[in-house]
């Protein structure tokens, strides 16, 4: 694998992604041949989350390319720095996260997305589950916090919940308002 311009391959995935979404093609495990789904696998990504930012691009225009891709950086970084190229054997169900309406300190999805961080950069979350989700998108946006500026947060901090919180109160415009 070439991890100088792995960017570029990137966007070609995530481009063609959008377009066989676009053309009607929700066949995800048609999209990518041998290779493609090589490279996806030694970056330590996967193919729900080209699909999930095809679908999104398609319906929403959101996430943009920039943000899916620098979501997708912070995920192989973990994966090739911290984990060693091992993927984890762990699944994290949409069932077993915090339920959306559930706060600390009075914020509302943060332990939701706080775990599915750590999902994300583990590569631990099941297919039903996408990290930058509409649902993560408004809490993102509302308290001014980029999406892979908060995997870095929790990357750093995995071990240090309350660190996170901070982190949100002091930024979010709607707790210093």
């Amino acid at each position: 694998m070439e991890h100088y311009n792995y960017q570029d391959t990137f966007k070609k995935l995530y481009d063609k992604s959008v377009e066989l979404y676009r053309s009607g093609n929700t066949d995800k495990n048609s999209w990518f041949d041998s290779d493609e789904l090589a490279f996806i696998a030694a970056n330590g990504w996967r193919v729900q989350d080209f699909f999930d930012y095809g679908e999104d691009q398609v319906h929403g225009g959101v996430p943009s390319y920039e943000i899916a891709q620098s979501i997708e950086q912070a995920r192989r970084d973990y994966f090739l720095h911290v984990q060693k190229s091992v993927s984890s054997t762990n699944v994290i169900e949409a069932s077993s996260l915090p339920p959306k309406p559930e706060a600390v300190e009075g914020i509302e999805w943060l332990p939701r997305i706080i775990q599915k961080a750590i999902g994300k950069l583990k590569g631990e979350l099941c297919e039903e589950i996408m990290y930058c989700c509409g649902g993560d998108r408004n809490f993102l946006t509302t308290h001014d916090i980029h999406p892979a500026e908060f995997l870095r947060l929790v990357w750093a901090n995995m071990d240090n919940h309350q660190a996170i919180v901070d982190f949100v109160k002091a930024r979010s415009p709607l707790v210093n308002a």
